[in-house]
């Protein structure tokens, strides 16, 4: 059995899995979305402190499994440093206390594993990997080579939807948030463009569109405030009423009674309001999911998948996982998807990598933390 260790950014996780026949024998995740919400996204430092003081508790409630284990895992490379710190420091305590040897694991091949949590992995295979920081489509040949086709060249897909949830001021993470917020709105509403239209280049670009929802964001703000100046009837009414009721107290008290239904009655311009963050929303979503189907038409013109597998915390999305299934079908490609509960980060897909690593005794000495790391001709089998 191998013990995992997953911190490269807000979840402290740690799984057990039978090398022998990929079985989870164990799994904990901690997740910090609530701590990080207030400030609404990842807060390093805090992020840090929060590994610290969890992983000796998650890592001690696996304490049953411990004679039973045969390596060590963790994630070292990409991610947060002070992230990954904390789970690299618990894995050389570990792999020393128990005489056991250490397998570093790409966070990013990770979840590539995701897809084949019980079983072989099947190769060649074409990835999109969508997550809070990396958007690339990937292709892997039959030997496991990755080559990276293609990739973001500013925001990634996760990041653009935290980023316009909250200029909308909806919460942390803004996946799930935009997500049910659209479900309300008309997304033909506004006239989002499409990133890179018309271009050869296989990449992607977030970053405009985020500006357009930031200057519809404007335009609403604006609004809100010109609503918010308009003399409302009522109140001039209220105030009417209220210098006839020093003379008549009967009168006053009856209007009071209707001020105080009227409060719980949402104004028309309040309902307009939250319908057009709603219409923003979807807006939204309909064109950065369809900039991510643009672009991989041009990764399907030039390459021939049998299998076509999607992995990352964002390709829970279900607007875009219809999307996929659509493109996928047109192309005759199997379309894999990770469970969802496993599409965030989670340990589980570390372990299973580490898996295929243990096979193939690939244990590291010097166990070394990598930040920034590419994914171009590294080897997965």
């Amino acid at each position: 059995m191998i013990l995992a260790i997953e911190s490269s950014c807000d979840d402290s996780s740690v799984a057990i899995m039978k090398a022998s026949d990929f079985s989870l024998i164990h799994y904990e995740k901690i997740s910090q979305e609530e701590e990080h919400a207030k400030y609404g996204g990842v807060v390093p430092e805090l992020a840090a402190r929060l590994h610290t003081a969890a992983l000796p508790e998650v890592i001690l409630r696996a304490k049953e499994h411990f004679k039973a284990l045969k390596a060590i895992a963790v994630t070292n490379e990409p991610g947060l440093s002070v992230s990954l710190l904390p789970g690299i420091v618990a894995a050389k305590a570990l792999s020393t206390a128990l005489n056991l040897p250490l397998i570093s694991v790409n966070h990013l091949v990770g979840h590539i594993y995701s897809l084949f949590l019980e079983g072989p992995i099947k190769l060649p295979l074409g990835v999109l990997l969508v997550s809070g920081g990396h958007t690339m489509i990937l292709g892997i040949s039959e030997n496991g080579v990755i080559s990276v086709l293609g990739a973001t060249s500013d925001d990634s897909f996760g990041e653009s939807f935290d980023k316009s949830a909250k200029m909308l001021g909806l919460g942390y993470p803004g996946g799930p948030q935009i997500q049910n917020l659209a479900l309300k709105g008309d997304d033909r509403a506004y006239d989002f463009s499409l990133p890179l239209k018309g271009t050869k280049r296989l990449e992607y670009s977030f970053s405009g569109l985020k500006n357009q929802v930031r200057l519809a964001c404007l335009e609403l703000e604006n609004s809100r405030i010109s609503y918010s100046v308009i003399p409302r009837l009522d109140r001039g009414i209220s105030s009417e009423n209220s210098r006839i009721s020093n003379k008549n107290s009967r009168i006053s008290s009856e209007n009071s009674k209707i001020s105080s239904e009227n409060s719980r009655i949402p104004s028309k311009n309040s309902r307009i309001l939250s319908q057009q963050k709603a219409n923003i929303a979807a807006s939204f979503e309909r064109v950065a999911c369809l900039h991510i189907i643009d672009r991989l038409k041009l990764a399907f013109s030039s390459q021939r998948w049998a299998r076509f597998g999607v992995v990352g915390g964002a390709s829970a999305n279900l607007r875009l996982r219809g999307m996929l299934e659509n493109l996928c079908a047109s192309y005759d490609c199997e379309l894999l998807f990770a469970p969802l509960e496993y599409c965030s980060d989670n340990a589980v897909m570390i372990a299973r990598a580490a898996v295929t690593k243990y096979h193939n005794k690939d244990f590291c000495g010097s166990l070394e933390m990598h930040p920034r790391s590419s994914l171009e001709n590294l080897k997965i089998i």
